[in-house]
């Protein structure tokens, strides 16, 4: 049997209840057919980088999969036909990760380090009073729209008389 990682998105207005079922569901069409599932994460609802058939988020979820193709290709079959299914993607490979995947191992890094990364325990120091801030900008009034600076300036003196030259009416020929 070949070794795969298997990764489907499911639809961001089901529960994470629901996609528990999935995950059972999917395991059971792979038993049935001679395939195993070592190990199964839940990565969580997360955005997507475009919309995906109308969604922008999605539950991640990645099972490890020991099967013969036969069974892979049944699994697949089904996640298309599911409507809570919008994505997936199995990929072969030589061995299954024993400890967790990198999107786990991302998730316990900022746990640890409060969700700030590097900068967490940076002392920002005191800033002292910064006084009043009233006076930045244009005087703090609201803002100008640049087609308000011709409102501010009065019209123009008239030159003079102003010609309009008009055209002679051109009569259309009668046809008979």
């Amino acid at each position: 049997m070949s070794l795969y990682e298997h990764v489907f998105l499911a639809r961001q207005d089901i529960s994470a209840q629901q996609v528990e079922a999935l995950v059972l569901s999917f395991r059971t069409i792979l038993e049935e057919r001679g395939g195993t599932v070592g190990k199964t994460e839940y990565w969580g609802v997360k955005s997507l980088a475009y919309r995906i058939k109308k969604n922008r988020k999605a539950h991640y979820t990645l099972m490890n999969l020991d099967a013969p193709h036969e069974a892979v290709a049944e699994f697949e079959r089904q996640m298309r036909l599911s409507t809570d299914i919008i994505r997936f993607l199995t990929v072969k490979v030589d061995e299954h990760d024993a400890g967790p995947s990198a999107m786990m191992r991302r998730a316990d890094r900022d746990e640890r380090d409060g969700g700030r990364g590097d900068r967490g325990d940076r002392d920002r120091g005191d800033r002292g009073d910064r006084g009043d801030r009233g006076d930045r900008g244009r005087g703090g009034g609201p803002r100008r729209d640049f087609r308000d600076r011709d409102r501010e300036h009065t019209p123009r003196e008239a030159r003079g008389p102003v010609e309009v030259e008009s055209a002679a009416p051109v009569e259309a020929e009668e046809n008979s």
